[in-house]
């Protein structure tokens, strides 16, 4: 007779309910966004791609999406590599201070984006530099949001490096700069495509801060559909829930997709 341990089931079981309950929203935002009739509802009154062709001719929804990918793009790059400096600062420092700066560097995961909104549009308008109500303004706060996911991810793969790789390189007459270029940085590559990818998706859709940083010239997607939703309440709203759905969806497939490539040409 088998022994049925009923941990694995339960966890199963757990899992299973968990997806059921992050997919189910994602399902209804799709078929809302392919219903046929005047007004966002559900159950859908029919199915139809008007609304989906409706939304690359919008003149608010498309170049609202423009803007979040760009500001995403751009928040990425600045968080990944600030982040990645921050992190090897944080990981091999002997400084009595890291602690109190790993807690300053992940402080605004901890306030409410409200909050932080506040803060930052109210630091900007009292240092009167131009900042407020900014591209450059909402970027910084962008970088500030997705930095410690960054952080995160390039410390756990900090952690667990081999010193002794990068050590063996340097006594064979690596200089400082070749040695983390040409071996520490393909180990610790998976840490940064991953927080890469965190701070892309943050950045997209980030809402609480960029509600308090942005213009009517510079409204995100995410504030393009609370401002549809609470006036037009039309389903072109949920059809560009969907693109952004398909985009962060698409981006962490890219980011597993090189992960795995990564991995399989270290071990060839």
């Amino acid at each position: 007779m088998e022994d049925v341990n009923p941990i694995p089931f339960t966890f199963r079981v757990i899992a299973a309910v968990a997806l059921l309950v992050l997919l189910v929203p994602v399902g209804i935002v799709v078929l809302a966004g392919l219903n046929s009739g005047e007004y966002l509802t559900f159950p859908p009154e029919g199915f139809s791609l008007r609304w989906i062709r409706n939304f690359f001719v919008s003149p608010t929804f498309l170049p609202a999406f423009k803007l979040s990918f760009g500001l995403a793009l751009a928040t990425t790059l600045i968080s990944t590599f600030l982040g990645t400096l921050a992190s090897i600062f944080l990981t091999r420092s002997t400084s009595r201070s890291k602690e109190f700066l790993r807690a300053i560097f992940f402080l605004p995961v901890v306030l409410p984006g409200v909050v932080l909104g506040i803060a930052l549009y109210v630091f900007f308008i009292w240092s009167n530099i131009g900042l407020a109500r900014s591209l450059t303004g909402l970027i910084i706060g962008h970088v500030l949001v997705t930095m410690p996911f960054v952080i995160a991810t390039v410390t756990a793969s900090l952690v667990d490096l081999d010193l002794s790789v990068e050590e063996a390189a340097r006594s064979l007459g690596a200089s400082p700069i070749q040695a983390f270029t040409k071996v520490t940085l393909p180990l610790i590559a998976p840490g940064i495509s991953a927080g890469s990818i965190f701070a892309f998706i943050v950045s997209f859709g980030q809402f609480e801060l960029t509600l308090f940083l942005s213009t009517p010239n510079l409204q995100t997607l995410p504030l393009a559909i609370y401002s549809s939703l609470r006036y037009a309440f039309e389903p072109t709203a949920a059809a560009a829930g969907i693109f952004a759905i398909c985009l962060v969806t698409v981006s962490t497939l890219i980011s597993t997709r090189l992960s795995n490539l990564k991995k399989l040409l270290s071990r060839r």
